[in-house]
């Protein structure tokens, strides 16, 4: 699948698995995927988050993540559910980062050891965003600016099918995107037009 990709979206999926590097991640996960696209410039994603307003807000939508991971990866959704049973996440928190450290519940090792050097699965979370990715390239194919980018009669999966797919699988990523209005329906209207500007 990844001979689909475009030079943007390859530049996603390696920028991802730069991420989970620097932080010790055993796996890369979907969050990282969203840390890369916010690191570009100049691709039709990064044209529609600024379009969106993300421009000044990146930090914003990175403390989300790196609150998000301190909680074990719950979204605030999971933790009002909990809420409802009796169990207070927060509470849990800061009693494992009490007794461990803080940052213990984010899967993130300090004892880095030969996670630094090797090779890093990508997680079910992550593999769904990027399935995810191919669905939504195959789906706007007949739209106008897909046919210049079709290889072989086959789509190219670009930056902005990674956006999307993040806005619709369930987890972190597309809470902290909805938090700060981009959705599937936003992105798509930037995206592929409904009287507004397009990306190009």
């Amino acid at each position: 699948m990844f001979e689909r990709f475009t030079r943007h979206a390859r530049d996603v999926v390696q920028g991802a698995v730069e991420h989970g590097r620097r932080e010790g991640a055993r796996t890369i996960e979907a969050d990282h995927l969203l840390l890369a696209l916010l690191d570009r410039e100049g691709s039709r994603g990064s044209f529609a988050l600024a379009a969106l307003g993300l421009a000044d807000r990146r930090e914003a939508i990175r403390s989300g993540l790196a609150e998000a991971r301190r909680r074990g990866g719950l979204t605030r959704a999971d933790a009002d559910a909990l809420a409802g049973l009796g169990i207070d996440v927060s509470e849990i928190v800061h009693r494992v980062e009490e007794a461990h450290g803080v940052g213990a519940m984010s899967g993130d090792r300090a004892d880095r050891g030969w996670w630094s050097s090797g090779h890093r699965p990508f997680s079910r979370s992550a593999k769904d965003v990027l399935v995810r990715a191919l669905r939504t390239a195959v789906s706007h194919r007949d739209l106008p600016h897909a046919r210049i980018r079709l290889r072989g009669g086959t789509p190219a999966i670009g930056d902005e099918h990674i956006l999307i797919a993040l806005t619709v699988c369930p987890g972190t990523p597309a809470e902290i995107l909805a938090d700060h209005g981009v959705t599937y329906e936003s992105l798509t209207r930037v995206l592929y037009g409904d009287g507004e500007a397009k990306a190009g």
